[in-house]
Protein backbone atom coordinates (compact mmCIF):
# COMPACT_ATOMS: atom_id res chain seq x y z
CA UNK A 1 0.00 0.00 0.00
CA UNK A 2 1.11 3.52 -0.90
CA UNK A 3 2.49 5.47 1.75
CA UNK A 4 0.87 9.02 2.10
CA UNK A 5 3.24 12.05 3.51
CA UNK A 6 1.61 15.13 5.84
CA UNK A 7 3.02 17.47 8.06
CA UNK A 8 -0.27 16.99 10.38
CA UNK A 9 -2.48 13.93 10.59
CA UNK A 10 -5.60 14.16 12.74
CA UNK A 11 -7.46 11.57 14.10
CA UNK A 12 -11.37 12.37 14.74
CA UNK A 13 -13.69 14.58 12.58
CA UNK A 14 -15.30 16.13 15.72
CA UNK A 15 -15.29 19.37 17.01
CA UNK A 16 -12.15 19.38 18.79
CA UNK A 17 -10.59 17.72 15.68
CA UNK A 18 -11.70 19.79 13.42
CA UNK A 19 -11.11 22.70 15.40
CA UNK A 20 -7.04 22.17 15.31
CA UNK A 21 -7.11 21.54 11.90
CA UNK A 22 -8.50 24.71 11.23
CA UNK A 23 -6.15 26.44 13.80
CA UNK A 24 -3.38 24.50 11.99
CA UNK A 25 -3.92 25.46 8.34
CA UNK A 26 -4.26 29.23 9.35
CA UNK A 27 -0.79 29.25 10.87
CA UNK A 28 0.88 26.77 8.96
CA UNK A 29 -0.84 27.58 5.46
CA UNK A 30 1.88 25.30 3.32
CA UNK A 31 1.61 22.51 5.63
CA UNK A 32 -0.10 19.57 4.57
CA UNK A 33 -3.19 18.18 6.97
CA UNK A 34 -5.59 15.35 6.93
CA UNK A 35 -8.52 14.26 9.18
CA UNK A 36 -9.14 10.60 9.43
CA UNK A 37 -13.03 10.23 10.67
CA UNK A 38 -14.30 6.36 11.27
CA UNK A 39 -17.67 7.30 10.83
CA UNK A 40 -19.48 8.41 7.03
CA UNK A 41 -19.83 12.40 7.99
CA UNK A 42 -18.60 14.59 10.74
CA UNK A 43 -19.68 15.30 14.07
CA UNK A 44 -21.48 11.59 14.43
CA UNK A 45 -20.91 11.17 18.06
CA UNK A 46 -20.63 13.33 21.13
CA UNK A 47 -20.54 16.73 18.87
CA UNK A 48 -23.67 15.72 17.32
CA UNK A 49 -25.56 15.04 20.29
CA UNK A 50 -24.40 17.75 21.95
CA UNK A 51 -27.64 19.69 22.97
CA UNK A 52 -25.58 23.25 21.63
CA UNK A 53 -25.25 25.22 24.31
CA UNK A 54 -22.66 28.22 24.21
CA UNK A 55 -21.09 27.92 27.81
CA UNK A 56 -20.01 30.95 29.45
CA UNK A 57 -17.52 29.33 31.58
CA UNK A 58 -19.47 29.70 34.92
CA UNK A 59 -19.17 26.43 36.77
CA UNK A 60 -15.26 25.85 36.50
CA UNK A 61 -12.79 26.17 39.27
CA UNK A 62 -10.36 29.73 38.46
CA UNK A 63 -7.39 29.25 36.65
CA UNK A 64 -8.32 25.61 35.24
CA UNK A 65 -7.84 24.62 31.18
CA UNK A 66 -11.67 24.48 31.39
CA UNK A 67 -12.36 27.85 32.90
CA UNK A 68 -10.09 30.25 30.63
CA UNK A 69 -10.33 27.86 27.39
CA UNK A 70 -14.34 28.27 28.08
CA UNK A 71 -14.55 31.93 28.55
CA UNK A 72 -11.78 32.88 25.40
CA UNK A 73 -13.10 30.02 23.30
CA UNK A 74 -16.93 31.23 23.57
CA UNK A 75 -15.67 34.67 22.56
CA UNK A 76 -13.78 33.39 19.39
CA UNK A 77 -16.83 30.78 18.59
CA UNK A 78 -19.09 33.69 18.43
CA UNK A 79 -17.15 35.58 16.22
CA UNK A 80 -16.24 32.51 13.99
CA UNK A 81 -20.02 32.35 13.76
CA UNK A 82 -20.67 35.74 13.17
CA UNK A 83 -17.85 35.50 9.94
CA UNK A 84 -19.51 32.58 8.48
CA UNK A 85 -23.08 34.08 9.32
CA UNK A 86 -24.02 30.85 11.31
CA UNK A 87 -27.09 31.49 13.77
CA UNK A 88 -26.39 31.64 17.17
CA UNK A 89 -28.41 33.05 19.97
CA UNK A 90 -26.99 34.81 23.26
CA UNK A 91 -30.23 34.01 25.16
CA UNK A 92 -29.10 34.02 29.14
CA UNK A 93 -29.53 31.22 31.48
CA UNK A 94 -30.96 30.82 34.73
CA UNK A 95 -29.38 28.44 37.33
CA UNK A 96 -32.25 27.76 40.36
CA UNK A 97 -32.29 26.91 43.96
CA UNK A 98 -35.10 24.80 44.39
CA UNK A 99 -35.06 25.53 48.61
CA UNK A 100 -33.54 26.95 50.61
CA UNK A 101 -30.86 23.93 51.43
CA UNK A 102 -29.13 24.51 47.48
CA UNK A 103 -28.55 28.74 48.64
CA UNK A 104 -24.80 27.97 50.18
CA UNK A 105 -24.42 26.18 46.14
CA UNK A 106 -25.62 28.64 44.45
CA UNK A 107 -23.61 31.28 46.22
CA UNK A 108 -20.35 29.17 45.75
CA UNK A 109 -21.24 28.90 41.43
CA UNK A 110 -21.87 32.60 41.68
CA UNK A 111 -18.26 33.37 43.29
CA UNK A 112 -16.66 31.18 40.77
CA UNK A 113 -18.31 33.12 37.39
CA UNK A 114 -17.29 36.43 39.49
CA UNK A 115 -13.82 35.14 39.58
CA UNK A 116 -14.01 33.41 35.75
CA UNK A 117 -15.01 36.94 34.76
CA UNK A 118 -18.38 36.13 34.21
CA UNK A 119 -21.18 38.33 33.58
CA UNK A 120 -24.00 36.89 36.43
CA UNK A 121 -26.15 38.39 39.22
CA UNK A 122 -28.12 36.61 41.79
CA UNK A 123 -31.77 37.54 41.30
CA UNK A 124 -34.24 37.23 43.35
CA UNK A 125 -37.60 34.70 42.57
CA UNK A 126 -39.83 37.78 41.19
CA UNK A 127 -37.23 38.78 38.60
CA UNK A 128 -36.70 34.93 38.09
CA UNK A 129 -40.72 34.61 37.30
CA UNK A 130 -39.90 37.39 34.41
CA UNK A 131 -37.34 35.69 33.13
CA UNK A 132 -38.47 31.69 32.95
CA UNK A 133 -42.20 32.27 34.30
CA UNK A 134 -42.70 28.10 34.66
CA UNK A 135 -39.62 27.84 36.58
CA UNK A 136 -39.57 27.22 40.61
CA UNK A 137 -37.03 28.32 42.85
CA UNK A 138 -36.11 30.59 45.87
CA UNK A 139 -33.68 32.44 44.10
CA UNK A 140 -30.93 31.74 40.63
CA UNK A 141 -28.14 32.87 39.33
CA UNK A 142 -29.11 34.91 35.72
CA UNK A 143 -25.65 34.64 33.44
CA UNK A 144 -27.27 36.65 30.35
CA UNK A 145 -24.05 35.86 28.14
CA UNK A 146 -24.67 32.31 27.53
CA UNK A 147 -26.25 31.03 24.19
CA UNK A 148 -27.40 28.26 22.00
CA UNK A 149 -25.76 27.08 18.40
CA UNK A 150 -25.69 24.28 16.24
CA UNK A 151 -22.23 22.51 16.44
CA UNK A 152 -23.01 20.06 13.56
CA UNK A 153 -23.30 23.85 11.69
CA UNK A 154 -20.18 24.75 12.80
CA UNK A 155 -18.15 21.77 12.05
CA UNK A 156 -19.15 21.90 8.32
CA UNK A 157 -17.56 24.96 7.95
CA UNK A 158 -14.62 24.29 9.43
CA UNK A 159 -14.19 21.45 7.19
CA UNK A 160 -14.85 23.58 4.64
CA UNK A 161 -12.28 26.17 5.33
CA UNK A 162 -9.75 23.50 5.87
CA UNK A 163 -10.36 21.90 2.49
CA UNK A 164 -10.41 25.64 1.21
CA UNK A 165 -7.05 25.48 2.09
CA UNK A 166 -5.87 22.50 0.88
CA UNK A 167 -6.29 19.91 3.94
CA UNK A 168 -7.51 16.29 3.61
CA UNK A 169 -10.71 15.40 5.28
CA UNK A 170 -11.38 11.39 4.70
CA UNK A 171 -14.37 9.86 6.02
CA UNK A 172 -15.61 6.28 6.38
CA UNK A 173 -11.65 5.53 7.48
CA UNK A 174 -10.63 3.51 10.36
CA UNK A 175 -6.93 4.04 11.93
CA UNK A 176 -5.79 0.44 12.48
CA UNK A 177 -2.55 0.82 14.26
CA UNK A 178 0.28 3.82 14.65
CA UNK A 179 4.19 2.94 14.50
CA UNK A 180 7.02 5.15 14.53
CA UNK A 181 9.27 5.17 11.63
CA UNK A 182 12.27 7.38 11.34
CA UNK A 183 10.77 10.52 13.02
CA UNK A 184 7.07 10.35 12.21
CA UNK A 185 4.60 8.16 12.54
CA UNK A 186 2.77 5.66 9.94
CA UNK A 187 -0.98 5.79 10.63
CA UNK A 188 -2.61 2.23 9.00
CA UNK A 189 -5.76 2.84 8.04
CA UNK A 190 -8.18 1.00 6.28
CA UNK A 191 -7.79 2.77 3.11
CA UNK A 192 -3.81 4.08 2.63
CA UNK A 193 -1.09 4.36 5.03
CA UNK A 194 -0.07 7.71 5.81
CA UNK A 195 3.10 9.15 7.29
CA UNK A 196 2.74 12.03 9.32
CA UNK A 197 5.26 14.59 10.73
CA UNK A 198 2.98 14.54 13.75
CA UNK A 199 -0.44 12.90 15.07
CA UNK A 200 -3.46 14.82 16.97
CA UNK A 201 -5.73 12.38 18.47
CA UNK A 202 -8.57 13.46 19.07
CA UNK A 203 -10.46 10.14 19.41
CA UNK A 204 -13.29 11.13 21.86
CA UNK A 205 -14.54 8.05 22.88
CA UNK A 206 -11.58 6.11 22.14
CA UNK A 207 -9.04 8.82 22.51
CA UNK A 208 -7.86 6.14 25.84
CA UNK A 209 -7.44 3.27 22.60
CA UNK A 210 -5.49 5.02 20.17
CA UNK A 211 -3.18 6.72 22.98
CA UNK A 212 -2.28 2.83 23.52
CA UNK A 213 -2.34 2.23 20.15
CA UNK A 214 0.71 4.78 19.95
CA UNK A 215 2.65 2.99 22.51
CA UNK A 216 1.88 5.76 25.12
CA UNK A 217 -0.07 5.43 28.62
CA UNK A 218 -3.44 6.69 28.91
CA UNK A 219 -3.81 9.56 32.27
CA UNK A 220 -7.03 7.89 32.48
CA UNK A 221 -9.39 5.25 31.18
CA UNK A 222 -12.67 6.05 28.75
CA UNK A 223 -15.90 4.73 30.49
CA UNK A 224 -18.81 5.98 28.70
CA UNK A 225 -22.31 7.38 30.26
CA UNK A 226 -25.19 7.64 28.53
CA UNK A 227 -27.46 10.75 28.98
CA UNK A 228 -30.69 10.19 27.94
CA UNK A 229 -33.32 13.18 26.56
CA UNK A 230 -36.62 13.90 26.31
CA UNK A 231 -37.35 17.04 24.24
CA UNK A 232 -41.03 18.74 24.90
CA UNK A 233 -43.86 18.76 22.34
CA UNK A 234 -44.84 21.92 20.49
CA UNK A 235 -47.50 22.67 22.59
CA UNK A 236 -45.71 22.45 25.43
CA UNK A 237 -42.70 24.91 24.68
CA UNK A 238 -43.91 27.68 26.71
CA UNK A 239 -42.67 26.49 29.54
CA UNK A 240 -39.13 27.22 28.81
CA UNK A 241 -37.91 30.05 27.45
CA UNK A 242 -34.00 29.37 27.43
CA UNK A 243 -31.81 27.38 29.30
CA UNK A 244 -33.10 26.39 33.23
CA UNK A 245 -30.62 24.85 35.30
CA UNK A 246 -30.69 23.23 38.29
CA UNK A 247 -27.88 23.72 41.72
CA UNK A 248 -25.04 21.07 40.59
CA UNK A 249 -25.46 18.17 43.54
CA UNK A 250 -22.00 18.49 44.85
CA UNK A 251 -21.99 14.86 46.50
CA UNK A 252 -22.76 13.63 42.53
CA UNK A 253 -20.12 13.95 39.59
CA UNK A 254 -23.04 14.83 37.46
CA UNK A 255 -25.08 18.31 36.49
CA UNK A 256 -28.53 17.31 36.84
CA UNK A 257 -31.52 17.40 34.51
CA UNK A 258 -32.33 20.73 33.08
CA UNK A 259 -34.07 22.60 30.41
CA UNK A 260 -32.20 23.54 26.75
CA UNK A 261 -33.72 25.59 24.28
CA UNK A 262 -32.39 24.54 20.97
CA UNK A 263 -30.86 27.12 18.39
CA UNK A 264 -34.10 25.39 15.68
CA UNK A 265 -36.79 26.23 18.53
CA UNK A 266 -36.77 22.57 20.05
CA UNK A 267 -36.73 22.03 24.18
CA UNK A 268 -34.93 19.07 25.58
CA UNK A 269 -35.33 17.83 28.85
CA UNK A 270 -32.52 15.69 30.18
CA UNK A 271 -30.12 14.22 30.69
CA UNK A 272 -29.75 11.43 33.43
CA UNK A 273 -26.49 9.72 33.86
CA UNK A 274 -25.91 6.13 33.44
CA UNK A 275 -23.24 3.70 32.36
CA UNK A 276 -23.55 2.60 28.38
CA UNK A 277 -22.74 -1.42 27.77
CA UNK A 278 -21.00 0.06 24.72
CA UNK A 279 -19.04 2.81 24.04
CA UNK A 280 -21.51 4.37 21.03
CA UNK A 281 -24.38 2.71 22.86
CA UNK A 282 -26.84 4.60 22.37
CA UNK A 283 -29.31 2.89 23.35
CA UNK A 284 -30.58 0.50 26.35
CA UNK A 285 -30.36 -2.59 24.39
CA UNK A 286 -26.80 -1.62 22.79
CA UNK A 287 -24.34 -4.02 24.39
CA UNK A 288 -20.37 -4.23 23.09
CA UNK A 289 -18.99 -7.25 25.46
CA UNK A 290 -14.97 -5.75 25.16
CA UNK A 291 -16.66 -2.49 26.14
CA UNK A 292 -18.89 -2.99 28.79
CA UNK A 293 -15.87 -5.59 30.11
CA UNK A 294 -13.53 -2.95 29.86
CA UNK A 295 -15.68 -0.39 32.18
CA UNK A 296 -17.08 -3.52 34.89
CA UNK A 297 -13.38 -4.46 35.37
CA UNK A 298 -12.25 -1.22 35.86
CA UNK A 299 -11.00 -0.51 39.39
CA UNK A 300 -12.13 3.11 38.66
CA UNK A 301 -15.31 2.61 37.62
CA UNK A 302 -15.89 0.66 40.34
CA UNK A 303 -14.91 2.61 42.99
CA UNK A 304 -17.03 5.48 41.62
CA UNK A 305 -19.87 2.89 41.24
CA UNK A 306 -19.41 1.86 45.23
CA UNK A 307 -18.69 5.51 46.50
CA UNK A 308 -22.00 7.00 44.12
CA UNK A 309 -24.54 4.02 44.20
CA UNK A 310 -27.58 5.37 45.67
CA UNK A 311 -27.58 8.42 43.36
CA UNK A 312 -26.92 6.01 40.70
CA UNK A 313 -29.66 4.25 41.50
CA UNK A 314 -31.67 6.97 41.08
CA UNK A 315 -30.39 7.57 37.50
CA UNK A 316 -30.76 4.18 36.78
CA UNK A 317 -34.54 4.66 37.55
CA UNK A 318 -35.38 7.82 35.77
CA UNK A 319 -34.18 5.73 32.46
CA UNK A 320 -36.45 3.42 32.76
CA UNK A 321 -39.51 5.20 34.38
CA UNK A 322 -41.00 8.34 32.39
CA UNK A 323 -42.58 8.79 35.38
CA UNK A 324 -39.60 8.88 37.74
CA UNK A 325 -38.12 11.36 34.95
CA UNK A 326 -40.39 13.71 34.74
CA UNK A 327 -40.35 14.30 38.72
CA UNK A 328 -36.97 15.37 38.50
CA UNK A 329 -37.92 17.75 35.98
CA UNK A 330 -41.31 19.09 38.08
CA UNK A 331 -38.73 20.39 40.49
CA UNK A 332 -37.46 23.18 38.22
CA UNK A 333 -40.66 23.31 36.20
CA UNK A 334 -43.56 21.78 38.11
CA UNK A 335 -46.08 22.42 35.01
CA UNK A 336 -44.33 19.73 33.18
CA UNK A 337 -46.27 16.58 32.61
CA UNK A 338 -45.78 13.14 31.35
CA UNK A 339 -48.03 14.30 27.84
CA UNK A 340 -45.51 17.30 27.31
CA UNK A 341 -42.95 14.92 26.41
CA UNK A 342 -41.16 12.75 23.80
CA UNK A 343 -38.21 10.62 23.27
CA UNK A 344 -34.80 13.15 21.68
CA UNK A 345 -31.68 11.05 20.88
CA UNK A 346 -29.45 10.36 23.41
CA UNK A 347 -26.11 11.36 24.08
CA UNK A 348 -23.01 9.03 25.09
CA UNK A 349 -20.15 11.15 27.15
CA UNK A 350 -16.25 9.86 27.16
CA UNK A 351 -16.17 10.07 31.20
CA UNK A 352 -12.42 9.62 31.54
CA UNK A 353 -11.56 8.25 35.06
CA UNK A 354 -8.20 7.95 37.33
CA UNK A 355 -8.22 4.13 39.28
CA UNK A 356 -8.55 6.09 42.20
CA UNK A 357 -12.69 6.62 41.31
CA UNK A 358 -12.28 9.88 40.55
CA UNK A 359 -13.57 12.14 37.47
CA UNK A 360 -10.86 13.85 35.38
CA UNK A 361 -12.14 17.31 35.42
CA UNK A 362 -10.50 19.31 33.21
CA UNK A 363 -8.76 19.12 29.55
CA UNK A 364 -6.33 16.53 29.54
CA UNK A 365 -3.42 16.42 27.01
CA UNK A 366 -0.36 14.86 26.35
CA UNK A 367 2.23 15.29 24.33
CA UNK A 368 5.43 14.11 23.11
CA UNK A 369 7.69 13.95 20.05
CA UNK A 370 5.80 13.32 16.75
CA UNK A 371 2.24 12.65 18.59
CA UNK A 372 -0.18 15.13 20.79
CA UNK A 373 -3.00 12.85 22.93
CA UNK A 374 -6.15 14.94 24.00
CA UNK A 375 -7.09 12.47 26.71
CA UNK A 376 -10.24 14.35 28.18
CA UNK A 377 -12.24 17.01 26.46
CA UNK A 378 -15.00 17.16 28.60
CA UNK A 379 -18.15 20.09 28.73
CA UNK A 380 -17.22 22.57 27.43
CA UNK A 381 -15.26 21.32 24.78
CA UNK A 382 -17.53 22.10 21.88
CA UNK A 383 -17.88 25.91 23.73
CA UNK A 384 -13.94 26.61 24.03
CA UNK A 385 -13.23 23.95 20.54
CA UNK A 386 -11.03 26.55 18.70
CA UNK A 387 -9.54 27.65 21.82
CA UNK A 388 -8.27 24.32 22.66
CA UNK A 389 -7.25 24.31 19.15
CA UNK A 390 -5.06 26.61 19.08
CA UNK A 391 -3.78 25.32 22.66
CA UNK A 392 -2.91 21.97 20.31
CA UNK A 393 -1.50 24.02 17.48
CA UNK A 394 1.02 25.24 20.51
CA UNK A 395 1.79 22.00 21.61
CA UNK A 396 2.53 20.92 17.89
CA UNK A 397 4.52 24.00 17.27
CA UNK A 398 6.67 23.06 20.17
CA UNK A 399 7.31 19.65 19.33
CA UNK A 400 8.64 20.57 16.06
CA UNK A 401 11.09 22.91 17.63
CA UNK A 402 12.42 20.48 19.70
Amino acid sequence: MPVTPVDLAIIGGGIVGLATAYQYSERFPDHTIVVLEKEPSLACHQTGRNSGVLHSGIYYKPGSLKATNCREGKLAMQEFCEQEAIDFDICGKVIVAVDESELPALHRIYERGQANGVRCEMVSRERLAELEPHAQGVAAIHVPESGIVNYVQVCQRLAARVQERGGRIITGVRVLGLRSASGTTVLETTAEDIEAKTVVNCAGLYSDRVTQMSGDRPAAKIVPFRGEYFKLRPEARHLCRNLIYPVPDPSFPFLGVHFTRMIDGEVECGPNAVLAFAREGYNKLDVNLQDLAESLTYPGFLRLALRHWQAGAGEMWRSFSKQAFVCALQRLCPEIREEHLEPAPAGVRAQALYPDGSLVDDFVIQARAGIVHVGNAPSPAATASLNIGRLIVDRVAQLNQS
